[in-house]
């Protein structure tokens, strides 16, 4: 394998991904995606679009995913700090309804790999955060399901945020522990608990 170490998480097929950053005195050049080398490493996927999305503090993107379109995913971070989380949906698989989340920043330059079936979200934790993501299908229109993010049968343990959970996924008076209140869609306030 050439550039990248891989890390198995408790979940199947779900990855922390980290290439070489060659740093010096000018900066720093890292090799961010090479299918060999992924292929090589178990994952065998194919990707048709990339994305990116600028956040402020305090905003929690999710839980989403494709109802009848389902993506893979390699996503990280190219300036700031997110916690980025995937929830296992995949009918029939042993760890069905359970996450894992890992700390993404521009500095240790980890890239996350969420097979099709999961569900994905993120918080960010700095001023602001840029986020890049590789996604193995099209966008669909309509095609788009969510989770409540705080749905008490998942358990996500989001780093940093206080507040009382009353029955929704509303961001009411939650917020980090500096203060930053919690900012989410009004789509991702509506999403329902998982059944």
């Amino acid at each position: 394998m050439g550039q990248i170490s891989v890390t198995r998480t408790p979940i199947e097929g779900l990855c922390i991904i980290e290439p070489s950053v060659h740093r010096d005195k000018r900066g720093y050049f890292a090799e961010t995606y090479n299918q060999r080398d992924l292929q090589e490493a178990g994952i065998d996927a194919v990707f048709v679009q990339d994305n990116e999305s600028m956040s402020v503090k305090g905003v929690l993107r999710g839980l989403h995913f494709q109802k009848n379109f389902p993506q893979a995913k390699i996503v990280r971070v190219i300036d700031g700090r997110v916690y980025d989380v995937a929830v296992d949906l995949r009918p029939g698989s042993a760890t069905y309804g359970r996450w894992h989340g890992v700390e993404l920043t521009r500095e240790n330059a980890r890239q996350f790999f969420i097979p099709a079936g999961f569900a994905h979200g993120f918080l960010v934790l700095s001023d602001v955060a840029r986020f890049c993501y590789k996604v193995t299908d099209f966008w669909h229109p309509g095609d788009e399901e969510g989770l409540a993010w705080n749905d008490p049968k998942i358990g996500i343990e989001w780093p940093g945020i206080s507040g009382t959970y009353r029955g929704t996924p509303e961001a009411g008076d939650y917020h980090l522990d500096d203060g930053t209140p919690l900012i989410l869609s009004d789509k991702d306030q509506r999403w329902p608990n998982m059944e």
